[in-house]
């Protein structure tokens, strides 16, 4: 992204209309049946660790990430990740992943797990969960379901249902 007005940000609570209404209109109706808006049911995206981006005071980005468990382990669920077409294809959705891994890292997070794209995804490490080590709740494309290691040898032995950590419930 060449323009230096691109700003990220943490989300606050002001910006949950706008986020909301970026999501409606970048992922439609049709989000609501997906496994990882399942685990979002209850427990809510924390706030240190999600982000807007913003050129000028328009909101072109956003990425949240929620407090989930694989089995007994804590991680964080990334997602939604989403940039305003118009805007795609310039580094801010780069720029997003790369501020919310960074921040979870500092914050003393383990685990990032996502449902999407390796090739994409892969870029900055997240690779595909092993078949079985990790159950989503519903359906789901287990070929886009990946983890990131924020410390090395975190996922080693990690297994079980992927759920919402309870402790974190509002």
């Amino acid at each position: 992204m060449t323009d230096p007005s691109l700003t990220i940000l943490p989300e606050t609570p002001k910006d949950a209309q706008a986020i909301d209404r970026l999501h409606e209109r970048t992922f439609g109706p049709g989000r609501f049946v997906l496994s990882a808006y399942r685990l979002r049911e209850h427990v809510d995206h924390l706030l240190d660790v999600s982000f807007t981006a913003r050129i000028g005071t328009l909101l072109v980005g956003s990425v949240r990430q929620l407090p989930i468990r694989i089995g007994d382990t804590p991680a964080l669920m990334l997602g939604p990740l989403t940039v305003e077409p118009p805007f795609r294809s310039r580094g801010v959705g780069r720029a997003l992943l790369d501020r919310a891994i960074s921040d979870a890292r500092e914050k003393g997070h383990r685990l990032i797990v996502l449902v999407g794209d390796e090739p994409y995804y892969g870029r900055v490490g997240f690779k595909i969960i092993p078949k079985g080590r990790a159950i989503m709740p519903g359906p789901v494309d287990y070929s886009r379901l990946l983890v990131m290691e924020l410390v090395e040898g975190a996922f080693d032995g990690v297994s079980g249902r992927i759920h919402p950590d309870w402790s974190k419930a509002f």
